[in-house]
């Protein structure tokens, strides 16, 4: 399967090891991923419904405020390669700080025409499941 380009969030799973699936963002979550073809990517996950923050400065206002909306969303952005059955993120910037400079493996596999990456198995850990499909073509403006 041919992953470059941009998906959108189908959802984001996450199965515990006892088989219970739960959904971090919510099950109507929202997102986009892009694999640019100079190796570059971006990923931006958030719940549905967010709270809006107070004013225009997405860094001043209440910390609570911000606490809260932030809370609800996760990105990151760095480098990509395909590595057989494996796609490597080498994150270089991220909302969650300490992914900043991490490489995260993702199993990619295709389910029906649907990106689907998964977090490596990890002895008694979840796994994250995120299921992506191409998005819809945009009318021309």
């Amino acid at each position: 399967m041919e992953i470059e380009g941009t998906w959108q969030l189908l959802a984001w799973r996450r199965i515990d090891p006892d088989g219970g699936i739960s959904f971090p963002l919510g099950a109507d979550a929202h997102g986009l991923l892009t694999y640019a073809p100079d190796g570059y990517m971006s990923v931006v996950l958030t719940a549905a419904g967010r709270p809006s923050i107070p004013g225009g400065d997405p860094l001043g206002g209440d910390t609570q405020n911000r606490a809260e909306a932030y809370s609800t969303c996760l990105a990151y952005a760095g480098t990509w390669e395909r590595q057989g059955d494996t796609v490597v993120h080498r994150i270089e910037d991220s909302l969650f700080p300490n992914w900043s400079g991490a490489v995260e493996p993702r199993l990619a596999s295709d389910r029906d025409g649907q990106l689907v990456l998964s977090t490596e198995p990890k002895p008694g850990g979840a796994i994250n499941e995120i299921a992506w499909m191409r998005p819809a073509k945009r009318a021309e403006a």
